[in-house]
């Protein structure tokens, strides 16, 4: 593989706004009415009163080094582009099994009423024509970023990005915590 595709997320910018969710699904066409969300934003509550902290968290597929979704699918309808490491599905050899959800610890894969898995490919005919994908050009907090992993590294070397953990090792770079 040349080059890890992946995101940069810094939690401390984002503001759940969703303009990330809105973009994706708008973009990528998802219908109206329908309950497929490609990238998510929830917000989780710690500490006790008065010391009460919010945490946005924006996620889609993390387009793992290691994904479980490839090794669960019986038809071989997901794979990871060797050129930038996307995990991208092929339609027409998804079946509707739903094993490649019960795989992924994200949440990543998706039906809608075909029945067939769809999920989050980094708006890959955007990146193609060197374009920012849907979710990162619309952010409005400056959170969320999209593209070559050690450009993104570079990019916010004041943060120490590190990788997000995972077993599956996702490409998702965040600000090293304090």
């Amino acid at each position: 593989m040349s080059t890890q595709y992946g995101f940069y997320y810094d939690a401390s910018r984002c503001l759940a706004c969703r303009s990330c969710v809105l973009a994706c699904k708008d973009w990528n066409d998802n219908k109206a009415g329908e309950s497929v969300y490609w990238r998510h934003v929830s917000t989780e509550e710690s500490g006790k009163y008065p010391n009460v902290r919010l945490t946005n968290n924006s996620i889609a597929c993390l387009h793992c080094a290691k994904p479980a979704c490839v090794d669960a699918c019986p038809n071989k309808a997901i794979s990871k582009r060797a050129e930038d490491g996307i995990v991208v599905v092929d339609q027409a050899k998804c079946k509707g099994c739903q094993t490649c959800a019960k795989a992924c610890p994200y949440g990543a894969p998706q039906y809608g009423s075909d029945g067939k898995m769809q999920k989050c490919d980094l708006c890959l005919s955007k990146v193609q024509q060197g374009q920012k994908p849907a979710c990162a050009a619309a952010c409005t907090g400056g959170a969320l970023f999209a593209g070559p992993l050690p450009e993104l590294a570079r990019q916010w070397a004041k943060k120490s990005p590190v990788m997000m953990a995972g077993a599956t090792k996702p490409s998702m770079l965040v600000p090293k915590p304090k």
